[in-house]
């Protein structure tokens, strides 16, 4: 059971990330759930789309009407899996690489402007060594 300090850290923590998450969402050109397709395969690699419904926490009906829009709008290809010719690999494009380097562009651009504008150096300081932090709490 948590200490009643550290609940409430929790839950301002949980309110500022999720408005932050919010404000930068805002820019976005590709919607959430494709560019974290785009983001998992730039990271992982080449996936069938079961792994990655699995990697994503979705029903693998709802991975395949994704994929089938990234395939449309080529950012993903799709490629025979090497070992079990039943399968296929959905991969990242060219373009999709390129789409996806831009979106991330975008939030990081806002992101360190924001940052640049409203905080002081000393802020600053406190808020680079924090990310170490919540880092570090994402992976436990």
């Amino acid at each position: 059971m948590p200490t009643p300090e550290a609940a409430a850290i929790a839950a301002d923590l949980r309110t500022a990330m999720g408005k932050l998450t919010r404000r930068v969402k805002h820019a976005d050109r590709i919607p959430l759930g494709q560019v974290a397709v785009l983001g998992a395969l730039d990271r992982d690699g080449a996936m069938t789309t079961s792994d990655l419904a699995a990697d994503q926490r979705v029903r693998p009906q709802s991975m395949a009407r994704a994929v089938g829009l990234l395939l449309e709008q080529n950012l993903v290809t799709r490629r025979a899996h090497p070992t079990d010719r039943r399968k296929s690999l959905v991969e990242l494009s060219d373009a999709g690489r390129a789409a996806l380097e831009a979106e991330r562009g975008r939030r990081a651009g806002w992101l360190a402007q924001a940052i640049e504008a409203e905080l002081t150096d000393e802020e600053r300081t406190l808020l680079a060594r924090s990310t170490a932090l919540l880092e570090r709490l994402a992976t436990c």
